[in-house]
């Protein structure tokens, strides 16, 4: 499939009208629908390093090493 085939349209879903598009095309096999990543995602922590924060912030609390415990 070339770009000529193709068709990008952006749908403003915060009114029932583009919510109502948008739920209508979900269910068909041709369409690939594409959401925007929120602003801001790209400074985000991954979930490893929130994960690892989780476990250090959890063995300060409890007095234990909590990596330990789930071999992180």
């Amino acid at each position: 499939m070339n770009n000529k085939d193709k068709v990008t349209a952006i749908i403003d879903v915060s009114r029932p009208a583009g919510r109502k598009i948008v739920r209508e095309l979900q269910n068909k096999r041709t369409v690939t629908l594409q959401y925007p990543k929120p602003e801001g995602i790209e400074n985000a922590p991954s979930h490893e390093e929130v994960f690892s924060k989780l476990l250090d912030d959890l063995s300060d609390d409890y007095g234990c090493n909590m990596k330990e415990s789930f071999n992180f």
